[in-house]
């Protein structure tokens, strides 16, 4: 009898361990459960919010772009009216006169070159065999053949201003090949000369009509000993920016 009892006692305490192993399993289950619900949740809030930053990183990068290419627009807008001065020069004094009236206006410079470069030889106006005096004399020569015609920027220039050394009481033809290469639509034109003792003459006229374009002002003579108060004075009197 007493056998019996140690056994039931045993086996009630055997089926309780069960219970409460069962219990712990049910419970681990439901942990693990709400565990993985949990990082489901957080995953999708993750993903959510990753794709609200790429979303906010777009729209900036559109609003960094636009802006962009507002301020290029802006840019091209600041880059027009600008002033150019053009010139020739055979022995250094048209140079001077255009130097000059780029400081006076702020201007830039374009300097004007033959593929061929003239030699002193080839300004002799005295020696009838020299380059220039063929040239002179044979008006099929006289379209000298330039370096380029071509102005980076041409199109943001509204002042230009032409210079060029007086050739037997014209203007030399190197600057005749450039002008002829070139549209002024647009443009208000200011030629000046250099010359020992020639006066401006027909030149400005002969490349107004040459141009075909552009609004072609009264040219200016200067010696050939021109001064920066020279070149001062007459800028003064154009009414520049007015």
């Amino acid at each position: 009898m007493k056998k019996l009892g140690a056994f039931l006692v045993c086996a009630v305490m055997a089926f309780g361990l069960v219970g409460c192993g069962s219990g712990d399993s049910t419970e681990s289950k439901s942990t693990t459960q709400a565990e993985t619900q949990t990082e489901v949740v957080t995953d999708a809030v993750n993903e959510a919010d990753t794709s609200n930053d790429n979303a906010d990183s777009t729209v900036s990068e559109e609003q960094t772009s636009e802006e962009s290419s507002a301020d290029e627009t802006d840019n091209v807008d600041t880059e027009t009216g600008k002033t150019l001065v053009i010139y020739f020069s055979a022995t250094g004094n048209t140079k001077d006169a255009a130097e000059y009236i780029a400081a006076e206006t702020g201007a830039d410079i374009f300097e004007i070159t033959p593929a061929q470069e003239y030699t002193s030889d080839d300004l002799n106006y005295n020696d009838d065999s020299s380059r220039v005096s063929k040239e002179h004399n044979d008006e099929s020569l006289r379209d000298v053949e330039l370096t380029t015609t071509e102005v980076p920027g041409w199109e943001s220039y509204d002042t230009v201003f032409v210079g060029y050394p007086i050739w037997w009481g014209t203007s030399a033809w190197p600057v005749d090949s450039f002008v002829k290469a070139n549209d002024f639509t647009g443009k208000t034109v200011y030629p000046f000369c250099t010359s020992a003792s020639s006066g401006l003459g027909s030149s400005a006229d002969d490349l107004a009509s040459e141009a075909g374009s552009g609004d072609w002002k009264d040219g200016q003579r200067f010696s050939s000993g021109v001064t920066q108060q020279d070149v001062a004075d007459w800028i003064s009197g154009l009414g520049l920016g007015q």
